[in-house]
């Protein structure tokens, strides 16, 4: 038999979130938006974090590891993605593909562990206060954190592979904005069964593990606060829990409405849109919700502004005299 005749991929090209031409530079100003909010935003909390005395606490070290990971994610994801809106052809080689899929698994699986790690954290601050300092010492949060970080990369590692072990030598047009493992596995002329399982099973155990551990850390903290004599301390800690598990609420409800479900009912366009909130919104959104509604935070802002605009003021003193 004669060989047969396969042209192997070597690009692919991304759909977008919009194939409009009209819509390519208002999303473009939209995303650009959100995306210097995430920095901003991200990289605010990581140096009050670092620089301030009264945040050098467990719970501050969690949440500057989680602004690492919502800069991380969204910088892999939105600098591809503005300029691909300035372009008529939006290709992407494949290795840059690959490496693209291989940040986001490691960020992305990384993130939902350490919400994980955040919700346990307060969970014993609030029912086993006395504890606290003990069971969550320094070295216990070094050791979590570099778990988190280690599981994370074998995940991004391990699934990356079995994506792009695939043939892909048909269509290599992506229907998504960044390169995805189920639109990349729609494109593929092999048998698809091995790493769609991986997908799966590694997804939804991520997610649904994670998950179980926040829900029941939260349902404790629920309990812990019912018992507070006083209406106005319970209103309080109910407000604060409530802005948390808004977050975790959306966050982990994308997530499980993207991975988690049948091919069968999966549709790349509501993807694309679900994906956008995980990838860009999220981020943007975690540094309000988890900090600057934090006395203690605002309080370490204040300050900072305060020792940023002094040395300022001295300067134009000395200048205008």
């Amino acid at each position: 038999m004669a060989p047969e005749n396969v042209t192997r991929v070597t690009e692919f090209i991304l759909t977008g979130v919009s194939d409009s031409p009209e819509l390519q530079f208002p999303l473009f100003l939209v995303f650009l938006v959100l995306y210097v909010l995430t920095m901003a935003g991200n990289l605010g909390i990581i140096t009050l974090t670092s620089v301030d005395s009264r945040l050098l606490t467990p719970m501050y070290f969690f949440l500057r590891q989680l602004a690492i990971i919502n800069l991380g994610n969204s910088t892999v994801i939105a600098p591809k993605m503005l300029i691909n809106f300035l372009l008529k052809k939006k290709t992407t080689s494949f290795y840059e593909c690959a490496t693209q899929l291989g940040g986001f698994l490691f960020f992305i699986v990384s993130e939902v562990i350490m919400l994980a790690l955040m919700a346990y954290d307060r969970y014993v601050a609030i029912c086993n206060p006395l504890l606290y300092m003990v069971v969550v010492s320094q070295r216990l949060c070094l050791l979590l954190v570099s778990l988190t970080y280690l599981y994370g990369f074998s995940t991004a590692i391990v699934v990356s592979s079995c994506v792009f072990s695939m043939s892909y030598c048909s269509s290599n047009v992506i229907n998504h904005f960044y390169c995805d493992n189920v639109p990349l596995l729609a494109l593929s002329c092999s048998d698809t069964y091995l790493p769609e399982t991986v997908v799966f099973v590694s997804a939804a155990t991520n997610v649904v593990g994670s998950l179980i551990i926040v829900l029941v850390s939260y349902f404790n903290i629920a309990l812990s606060i019912l018992k507070i004599r006083s209406s106005e301390g319970r209103r309080k800690a109910f407000s604060t829990c409530a802005s948390h598990m808004m977050a975790v609420t959306i966050f982990y409800g994308t997530l499980l409405f993207m991975y988690v479900q049948p091919r069968s009912n999966h549709s790349l366009d509501t993807d694309k849109m679900a994906s956008v909130f995980y990838t860009l919104v999220i981020p943007m959104l975690n540094p309000l919700i988890y900090s600057l509604r934090n006395k203690d935070v605002k309080s370490a802002l204040q300050k900072f502004m305060t020792n940023q605009c002094y040395p300022l003021k001295q300067c134009n003193f000395k200048w205008y005299r």
